[in-house]
């Protein structure tokens, strides 16, 4: 437009009121600068892949309400219906975006009746200027099952724990994106126990109280609407005694404008990141210990639900 209106004015350069008009539209051309960069849309469909969350966060005025669901472990077989007719667990979560790239929310697990308040913050958006996304993501939970006679909790201050990430994502190009995050989880209790090294020596041994882990999860698209997500997450601190599982998800991926459906196969169930970066007894490739061999494939067949509205 602006080198229409300069082509227009050429032919009355001798006019001094059309000179004076073109050199004021020249000048708020150059006083307003090169345009922002815009970033790059739908790296990711939703704003959690199986138990990962995303950088995504959506646009102000956004609500999210979440359904997630964990079966039981396919291990019995046909006995439950490969876990459907199992023990579950299952979360109800609600979240808000009241200002651009800040997501808050809220939701409630079923296993500990852990309540959780989250909020996630999208520092960089992937564009001609940055070659990636990066988004912290950080919650607060808390345990309300009924604690009779101290069984549970000796210290109210043991009902909580806490979750700090820093991801990082990249949409490679218009079916693969990918995304690495490094985490840390912390209790405010752990359990200790007396090992004795030899004959004479006792020693107190306790799990410590922060887990840090690595993350990576990545979606490809098949069609416009489905697409093969992935999820692997690792702890990497080492306990004493009862180090949690790693987790390895895997599924399929339907979405439309207004809501996003995941159906998939992972070995987490208790539904909120700490809880299960530090106490995940799932066990999905198998190991040996002191001569012991223990099974792998503790795999659950779970789902996500996510339904936005936009106000």
């Amino acid at each position: 437009m602006a080198v229409m209106f300069l082509l227009t004015n050429t032919g009355y350069a001798q006019d001094s009121t059309n000179a004076a008009a073109h050199h004021d539209s020249a000048a708020a051309v150059v006083a307003e600068g090169p345009s922002k960069p815009r970033p790059v849309k739908n790296t990711f469909a939703s704003n959690q892949i199986i138990d990962a969350q995303t950088v995504m966060v959506p646009i102000k005025g956004t609500f999210q309400a979440d359904i997630q669901h964990r079966f039981g472990s396919v291990q019995n077989g046909y006995e439950d219906l490969w876990g459907i007719y199992g023990i579950a667990n299952i979360r109800f979560g609600f979240l808000y975006t009241p200002i651009d790239n800040l997501e808050i929310g809220f939701g409630l697990a079923k296993v500990g009746m852990l309540w959780d308040g989250s909020a996630k913050y999208a520092i960089l958006k992937q564009s001609s200027e940055y070659p990636v996304s990066v988004t912290y993501y950080g919650n607060i939970a808390v345990k309300t099952v009924k604690n009779p006679d101290n069984v549970l909790f000796t210290y109210e201050s043991e009902r909580w724990s806490y979750f700090n990430e820093l991801m990082i994502a990249r949409k490679i190009n218009d079916k693969l994106s990918v995304q690495i995050g490094f985490s840390i989880s912390h209790q405010n209790s752990v359990p200790g126990y007396y090992t004795k090294v030899d004959t004479s020596n006792v020693v107190f041994k306790e799990q410590k109280f922060n887990m840090y882990s690595f993350s990576f999860c990545m979606r490809y698209k098949l069609t416009e609407g489905t697409s093969f997500i992935f999820d692997y997450e690792q702890p990497l601190t080492a306990w004493a005694t009862d180090n949690p599982h790693p987790n390895f998800g895997f599924g399929l991926e339907f979405n439309t404008s207004g809501h996003t459906f995941q159906l998939f196969a992972d070995n987490f169930t208790l539904l909120n990141t700490q809880q299960n970066a530090m106490y995940n007894a799932n066990n999905p490739f198998g190991y040996t210990s002191n001569g012991v061999k223990y099974p792998g494939g503790q795999f659950h067949i779970g789902f996500n639900i996510t339904r936005l509205w936009n106000f």
